[in-house]
């Protein structure tokens, strides 16, 4: 599978180009599924989800203009017949996974299936944004935020910190955000100290691209890399 893994979406012309190089053609030539799951358990969730879908969000990614924009609601795959969805999946060029709750959508990728599915899917770009991102990383660096909108009595806990692990380094978005304060470069670099895999702190301009297993930065802002 090849990775681009943003912080904000398709934000600014190198991450664009980077977009149309995976797909290795126009967006407006490409299919895509969008995953809103992540966002479900905020306040507002829902909301958020239609406005993503929609493309009224500000963050760049349905309203690009892709020649067809399904969703794929993660909740309800374990209620389809494998037959009826994953074929959809496997014929899509681009697979679009908001933001939100990683915990929560770490936890629908692979209770759904979806998440089994993703290596075997070796032509089609998964476009990650924020928590989306880094789902796919080995740790989630979210986990103290994310467990405070965890169901009493549900075992989703278990097991906070870590993510899917289907690239070999892991990801802080939003660095230097003015409105995070755990996105500051300080509080990005204790964080990562215990980490045992290179992190990349990369704010709302910049994404990494992978493609069997090679890592490029492509950044119109700041980003750094923190070696475990």
């Amino acid at each position: 599978m090849k990775f681009l893994l943003t912080s904000s979406g398709i934000s600014n012309p190198s991450i664009s180009d980077a977009l149309v190089d995976l797909l290795g053609k126009p967006v407006a030539e490409s299919t895509a599924l969008f995953v809103p799951t992540g966002v479900y358990p905020f306040p507002g969730g829902s909301a958020s989800a239609w406005q993503a879908i929609h493309g009224r969000d500000s963050i760049p990614l349905t309203q690009l203009g892709w020649k067809s924009l399904g969703v794929l609601e993660l909740t309800a795959l374990p209620t389809i017949r494998e037959e009826n969805w994953v074929p959809a999946v496997r014929e899509a060029d681009a697979l679009l996974v908001w933001g939100g709750d990683v915990l929560y959508l770490t936890h629908w990728l692979r209770r759904s299936g979806l998440a089994d599915l993703l290596p075997s899917l070796s032509d089609t770009v998964y476009v990650g944004v924020s928590a989306g991102s880094i789902a796919v990383t080995p740790y989630n660096c979210d986990a103290e935020f994310d467990l405070r909108f965890v169901p009493d009595g549900s075992d989703m806990a278990q097991g906070a910190d870590r993510a899917l692990g289907l690239v070999d380094f892991t990801l802080y978005p939003h660095l230097d955000h003015p409105d995070m304060e755990d996105a500051a470069l300080s509080n990005i670099e204790k964080w990562a100290s215990g980490i045992p895999v290179p992190t990349y702190a990369i704010d709302d301009n910049t994404a990494i691209k992978v493609v069997d297993g090679g890592v490029d930065v492509i950044s119109e802002g700041d980003w750094k890399l923190i070696n475990p």
